[in-house]
């Protein structure tokens, strides 16, 4: 798979090996590298795997391994927490008083 100049990607690079990482971190965190993923446009044509730089929705530019062309965005908020779906209308009745019971 290729991507062109303006195609919306996604790239992968190692910002920090562990060699350079702080020694404050824990021991688990300092033994691995700190990677970074980052979206953008291609600023260039590039296949899979080459170096591309890419420029980000507020205009930064990043260089790294094109893995991805058109990436979805895959984040959520996990599975509902039982404690906080009644949360906001526990807090309206002890805020509002019995008018809002």
């Amino acid at each position: 798979m290729s991507a062109k100049k303006g195609d919306w990607v996604q790239i992968h690079r190692i910002e920090l090996k562990p060699s350079e990482r702080s020694s404050n971190l824990p021991q688990d965190t300092q033994s691995v590298p700190l990677e970074v993923w980052q979206k953008g446009f291609a600023t260039h044509d590039a296949i899979m795997g080459d170096e591309i730089e890419i420029e980000t929705v507020i205009g930064r530019k990043a260089k790294g391994e094109l893995v991805k062309v058109n990436p979805e965005y895959e984040h959520n908020f996990g599975k509902p927490v039982a404690e906080l779906l009644t949360i906001g209308a526990e807090l309206r009745k002890i805020l509002g008083g019995e008018e809002n019971e």
